[in-house]
């Protein structure tokens, strides 16, 4: 299968927000992404209930302890993007794919969120979904 080239595609869509989702941006300083989901959404991100797409950035080892929490407030079949700094010795890939992993997610998606940071999506696994959705029901 040939290697997709998304390299065109603006970050919002690399992010896969759709018109209308609900998103939930914690820590998220890029004023620019922050008025595109606006637009996008038509509404500010949310603070309280389910999001369809969640946005958490962290910066340290410790920060990565606010994932398993938030597992809760995702969509069944929602996106949690863990947006970290490249190439720092003191957050590493392997550590953020643990802690989605040990909140009971998958990553399925890297991104370059910035010249500085990388995104990794976590996902509910769908063996999960229907169970979830049905507590929620």
């Amino acid at each position: 299968m040939p290697e997709r080239d998304y390299s065109h595609r603006a970050l919002i869509d690399k992010l896969n927000v759709k018109e209308g989702a609900r998103v939930l941006a914690l820590g998220i300083r890029d004023a620019d992404l922050m008025t595109e989901l606006r637009t996008r959404t038509g509404s500010s991100p949310v603070e309280y209930g389910e999001a369809d797409v969640i946005l958490l950035s962290v910066e340290s080892v410790a920060d990565l302890q606010k994932i398993e929490p938030l597992r809760r407030r995702l969509a069944p079949a929602g996106g949690l993007w863990v947006v970290y700094p490249k190439g720092r010795k003191d957050i590493r890939e392997s550590q953020v794919m643990g802690a989605g992993l040990a909140a009971g997610l998958v990553d399925n998606k890297v991104v370059g969120f910035s010249a500085t940071h990388t995104g990794l999506r976590f996902v509910i696994p769908k063996a999960d979904r229907a169970r979830v959705k049905g507590k929620r029901g």
